[in-house]
């Protein structure tokens, strides 16, 4: 049996989300093609792929992982990286997800609790008129605003506000998993700058493009144990935040405005008219130790 850390891409609009749905609902997760690919290269083992990162229906990533163990026959060599990747990308042809890299990794290596960072970009257009005034290369991969400006030192100005360690209790999405979820994260980067777009560069010079990026430790560091299954380590929701920012930009709220969410720490409080939609969201980064890709490799004979 080897496990394998693997890191993959896709577009989210047509999935209900990277988790694995059920089989009878009609618009699958990620997580189900990444299972059918590895069925096809025919393990002896059932097959159970872990991601590390939730992302919701319509998200994007640019770099998830997932952790999959894979038992071949007796007369069959366990997959090289390069040969899995190979492999599982020949069965994903067919849909808007790809393989970039594997690593085999120890047995008792996971995914979800060994990740030390995770990084999002939520992308913004402004100048748009509404969604049907997108260029067709960001359909569904951007907020397409109406906003010919935003305050942007504003934004930016609350920005501030965010970055550190808080309780972030107003800014999580509601579940019926919010009470086991820890509400103090650690956030390392919150960053405002302009984006850049093929077509913005050849063709809509007018439409203006922005980038917020979030990197969060998904726990406090040894603060957290390893082993915990009652506390859910979910970063605090990007599209919350974004929408908030947003705001800011918009005037819909103030900079004071954010310290208040944090103050109140309470879902309930958050503008329910603010959250930002899904299709601009891009987890862009999963972040491990080296000595936990290379721990393997270092005592292969």
């Amino acid at each position: 049996m080897q496990r394998y850390l693997i890191f993959f891409q896709y577009i989210g609009t047509k999935f209900s989300g990277v988790a694995k749905t059920p089989v009878q609902q009609a618009v699958e997760g990620v997580t189900n093609h990444l299972e059918n690919a590895v069925r096809g290269l025919k393990p002896v083992n059932e097959v159970l792929v872990s991601i590390s990162s939730r992302t919701d229906t319509g998200v994007h990533a640019l770099c998830n992982s997932a952790h999959v163990d894979i038992l071949r026959r007796e007369e069959n060599p366990p997959f090289t990286e390069e040969t899995l990747c190979l492999a599982l990308n020949r069965h994903l042809m067919d849909q808007p997800i790809k393989i970039i890299r594997a690593h085999r990794v120890h047995k008792d290596f996971d995914a979800r609790r060994d990740a030390v960072s995770r990084t999002y970009v939520y992308r913004l257009a402004l100048n748009v008129g509404g969604h049907l005034g997108l260029p067709v290369t960001e359909t569904n991969l951007c907020w397409a605003l109406r906003d010919t400006s935003l305050n942007i030192e504003a934004m930016r100005e609350a920005s501030a506000l965010l970055l550190g360690t808080h309780d972030f209790s107003s800014f999580r999405n509601k579940s019926s998993e919010m009470p086991f979820k820890n509400p103090v994260k650690t956030l390392d980067i919150v960053r405002l700058e302009p984006g850049i777009s093929f077509s913005q560069r050849h063709f809509h010079r007018d439409v203006q493009f922005w980038e917020l990026t979030f990197k969060c430790r998904s726990f406090l560091y040894r603060q957290v144990s390893k082993s915990s299954s009652t506390i859910k380590m979910l970063p605090p929701s990007v599209r919350r935040m974004t929408g908030a920012l947003v705001g800011v930009g918009q005037g819909k709220l103030s900079v004071n405005h954010i310290q208040e969410l944090l103050d109140v720490r309470d879902s309930l409080a958050f503008p329910s008219n603010l959250m930002a939609p899904p299709q601009g969201l891009f987890l862009t980064s999963v972040q491990y130790r080296d000595s936990d890709l290379e721990a393997f490799n270092s005592e292969d004979p």
